[in-house]
């Protein structure tokens, strides 16, 4: 049946290239199990047949079970029941195993409950994909588009002339163009043109994926200037909140000093010698944390600034390999060209 309908192909290709010689044959193809699996709508009804699938697996399986200890049961009895018992007990498996069979054979047989859950499920969506091939074929003058998952044998298939993304796109704009007010069907109908210009053209697919590249790369750099704004911005802060602390514990300093200064003025006449070696301790208990936090503030001064110079160095030559690949881009294109 397979080589009649391949030589019935053929023969219309041969007919169809005579009596349009004139024209290029338009051959397309399509995956139907790639776009299926890329349907939301039958990925989520098919998680749920393949919950009740694993039900009906574990019924199975318990029924097994039930079969296998009445077997072992009857053969550790075996020596001890008459001829009668045993002839009933191996009745009763044999109508269990003919029940399990039977039971398997209806859920998971080949015109079973699952089998036929699948095709139902599919229906739709298949009836949707013939829908959007016709109107593909039609706007853009294929003369043939075959099923590449079905019973027909592809020996080789050229990827450009796959239009199983381009009806996805159909299916899922149908979806979307329900949701859309008026203004957004129009951008929508501009990207869909856009799309159907790059489809047509590999030329123009081609420096698409440049333009994609070189905006990725641009986002990149945007957002890594972003971080160096950041961090600088987070510098800043760190050393104006170092700066206030500083003067906060100098002004503290100054504060307190002349009241001790007062309280040795007070005890001048009694203890004068004693009063002398605490001021000039205090301020030595006040200058040594200073220096410190100067230290630790330098200090991490450096290593910002160490950080700051390798981010620097690592944007320059992100942006010296851009420019090199978006000028090995063009050339490549300039060639095409020509």
């Amino acid at each position: 049946m397979r080589k009649q309908f391949l030589f019935i192909f053929l023969a219309l290709i041969v007919v169809h290239t005579s009596q349009a010689q004139t024209r290029t044959t338009r051959i397309g193809y399509i995956d139907m199990e790639y776009i299926l699996e890329n349907v939301s709508d039958y990925k989520e009804a098919k998680a749920q047949l393949e919950l009740k699938a694993q039900k009906w697996k574990q019924e199975i399986e318990a029924k097994k079970l039930e079969i296998n200890n009445l077997k072992e049961s009857l053969k550790a009895e075996k020596a001890l029941l008459t001829k009668e018992l045993i002839d009933e007990r191996q009745t009763e498996i044999k109508f269990l195993e003919d029940e399990m069979l039977s039971y398997q054979e209806k859920q998971f047989g080949a015109d079973g409950n699952l089998i036929r859950h699948k095709a139902a499920l599919a229906k739709p969506i298949q009836d949707q994909v013939f829908t959007a091939v016709q109107d593909i074929a039609e706007a853009k003058n294929y003369d043939f588009v075959f099923d590449k998952s079905s019973d027909l044998t592809m020996l080789f298939s050229n990827k450009r002339f796959d239009i199983s993304d381009q009806v996805l796109r159909v299916l899922n704009r149908t979806d979307k163009r329900e949701q859309l007010t008026k203004k957004q069907l129009k951008e929508q109908e501009v990207k869909e043109n856009r799309e159907n210009e790059i489809d047509e053209n590999p030329a123009m697919a081609d420096r698409q994926k440049v333009l994609d590249q070189r905006k990725a790369a641009r986002e990149k750099l945007i957002e890594d200037r972003r971080l160096e704004q950041e961090a600088k911005k987070k510098e800043y802060d760190d050393r104006r909140k170092a700066i206030t602390a500083e003067r906060e514990a100098k002004k503290n300093g100054t504060v307190s000093e002349p009241a001790k200064t007062e309280t040795t003025k007070t005890d001048a006449n009694t203890n004068a010698v004693t009063a002398k070696p605490a001021s000039t301790t205090e301020p030595a208990t006040t200058t040594e944390p200073a220096v410190d936090k100067a230290a630790e503030r330098q200090k991490l001064y450096e290593q910002r600034k160490k950080e700051l110079e390798e981010r620097k160095k690592k944007i320059l030559e992100e942006r010296e390999a851009a420019k090199k690949a978006k000028e090995a881009e063009t050339q490549k294109t300039n060639t095409t060209d020509n």
